[in-house]
């Protein structure tokens, strides 16, 4: 997989790549494309023969003396400009709709492209930099598209048109234009592909640095306030904004030598083709008509080479800034569903490891060697162990946040790779030590098990989970936002609103990191009998650190260094005087080791 570290390792993509990925953003609407392009070409097409309509309109006037010629070539040149404003205007109109259909879409697919990553890969990258390069890439879309369609295709077009149509009526002149203009382009792009290209990219990466930085203390905030470190956090942010703006400067230089470079050519044609077309007038060779002609294309033609530069310089910049977007469309997910995987059939909820092997990337030693283990349908187990053990990573393998490397996880007989990840998931309840709650409504929090849950079935699960008493006593009741994270409630509060979701849910498994480490007294035997009712009847993985869920389990699994050293019940395992023994002589009655 690619690396998404915010400093250091991150893939670069060509120009070529990143403008293609553009392009299928805009084939997602092939007739709306296809005509907004043809009306866009059909202004430039205008302003291409604009700059001869006025060489007749001078030569009627001046040479052949001729009214009638002349109010056609006046209407003519008119015509042609008004054809253009009227064409361009609607082209842009229709650009409307195309461009914020297909900015939908872009980031729709990039958040879900993101959310399909691996837990490893969330877990190494920082979210805020995430967030910051999908809102970015949305905003490079428009850029890149306004600045290509409005910008350098009709400016190309009206170049090479010109250029040809000169070459056609003077060779030395079309020729020197056409060494100029190709100057001019080859400088603008290798500059940019070369000189500012590295500075934006280096200067974009740390622009996600910014929001990381920003996510990771204001998520942090109450942190923050507890240890009184406002004006640290605040020194190591300028300390990124530094940083940032060093390189930042760096790449704003280059864009104005490249401008500067951009404009001494566009000098030189601009010189060079009045001096060429007076010494052509001179020799008799070229009319007053053909004069006007070539000012008028140079008027033309410098309109265009004016905004070149910038536009190229803009280009890039959007590039850059798509990029993200770009690597994630072409990276594949790291646990992936199996082509057509059938959804995960719920059971009994029987568990049997195989055989299991297993290792986190890119960190050598493995967890697990040759597990092999059967958890029955509706036995409670819990899990204890040192720090490191492999307990966490038991409950992450039957989830399928990570793939095993070798042997096979079964539930209810079903190979948990063979079945999609959404359905195996929905069987699994899980009420994690830290409840995971969304910035949402109460009642849409607990909803989440079950999208679509009538408002009776989630007060019940509520009710259940011990947390309709309190909840009803707030002012809006199960309307009440939790705040990011949950932060608006208390740590019991949250408990029992991750308990009532997983009550709603029903399914046949159920995974508790133990859900009472750091409750009060009162709450934790409130919690504690909502999850006994929880437990009734379904399949349970405990990852213990308190005595009383251990006690009453049906079977203890002792892990050191990723082996299941001990199992058997709680006095079992003490009369052996083994590892567990010796982990409940240390707990002082309550703690077994952290999960």
């Amino acid at each position: 997989m690619s690396s998404y570290d915010d400093d250091n390792g991150k893939r670069v993509l060509s120009n070529a790549a990143v403008l293609k990925f553009l392009f299928r953003q805009w084939g997602r609407r092939p007739r709306m494309l296809a005509v907004v392009g043809a009306l866009f070409l059909a202004a430039t097409a205008c302003d291409i023969v604009a700059p001869q309509a006025a060489g007749w309109l001078i030569d009627a006037v001046a040479v052949q003396n001729d009214t009638a010629a002349a109010w056609g070539a006046f209407g003519l040149f008119a015509a042609l400009w008004g054809a253009a404003l009227v064409l361009r205007n609607t082209g842009g109109r229709l650009m409307t709709p195309f461009a914020s259909g297909n900015m939908r879409d872009l980031i729709a697919d990039g958040f879900a492209r993101v959310q399909s990553f691996s837990a490893q890969w969330h877990g190494e990258t920082f979210a805020g930099s995430t967030v910051r390069k999908l809102s970015r890439g949305m905003w490079a879309y428009d850029t890149l598209s306004d600045v290509l369609l409005f910008g350098l295709i009709p400016t190309m077009l009206v170049l090479t048109g010109l250029t040809a149509v000169m070459l056609l009526k003077w060779p030395i002149v079309g020729l020197y234009v056409a060494v100029v203009v190709a100057l001019f382009v080859l400088a603008s792009v290798l500059l940019s592909e070369n000189y500012t290209k590295p500075a934006a990219t280096v200067s974009n990466r740390l622009d996600s640095r910014i929001g990381g930085a920003l996510a990771d203390a204001i998520g942090n905030n109450a942190a923050v306030k507890s240890f009184g470190a406002e004006a640290r956090e605040a020194a190591r942010f300028e300390a990124v904004l530094d940083r940032w703006r060093r390189v930042t400067n760096v790449t704003w230089y280059r864009f104005t030598n490249a401008w500067l470079v951009s404009n001494l050519l566009m000098i030189a044609l601009q010189s060079g083709l009045l001096a060429l077309l007076v010494w052509k007038w001179s020799a008799g060779e070229a009319s007053p008509g053909d004069v006007a002609f070539a000012i008028a294309s140079l008027l033309v033609m410098s309109g265009h080479l004016r905004n070149f530069g910038e536009q190229v310089q803009m280009l890039q910049r959007g590039l850059s800034e798509i990029e993200d977007m770009a690597i994630f469309a072409e990276t594949e997910p790291q646990i992936a569903d199996a082509k057509a995987a059938p959804a995960f059939a719920p059971g009994k909820g029987e568990i049997v490891f195989k055989d299991v092997a297993f290792a986190y990337a890119g960190q050598g030693a493995s967890i697990y060697e040759g597990v092999n283990l059967r958890i029955a349908p509706g036995e409670t187990v819990a899990l204890v162990g040192p720090t490191g053990a492999g307990k966490s990573t038991f409950v992450r393998l039957i989830q399928r946040l990570y793939d095993v490397d070798s042997g096979a996880i079964l539930i209810d007989g079903q190979d948990v790779r063979a079945v999609s990840q959404a359905s195996l998931r929905a069987a699994i309840a899980a009420v994690p030590q830290e409840p995971a709650l969304f910035h949402r409504s109460i009642a849409e929090n607990i909803a989440y098990a079950r999208p679509g849950a009538p408002a009776e079935d989630i007060v019940a699960a509520a009710a259940r989970a011990r947390a309709h008493g309190f909840v009803r006593k707030l002012p809006k009741g199960y309307r009440t936002l939790v705040g990011e994270r949950g932060v608006k409630l208390s740590g019991g509060e949250r408990q029992r609103v991750a308990l009532a979701r997983a009550f709603l849910a029903d399914a046949p498994i159920l995974i508790l990191d133990e859900a009472t480490s750091s409750l009060d007294t009162e709450t934790e035997r409130d919690v504690q009998a909502a999850m006994k009712e929880l437990m009734v009847g379904r399949t349970t993985i405990v990852i213990a650190h308190r005595l009383s869920t251990v006690r009453e389990a049906d079977r203890i699994l002792v892990f050191d260094q990723g082996r299941i050293v001990e199992q058997g019940k709680h006095a079992e395992l003490m009369a052996k005087r083994g590892l567990y023994a010796r982990l409940h002589a240390n707990s002082e009655g309550e703690k077994l080791g952290a999960a």
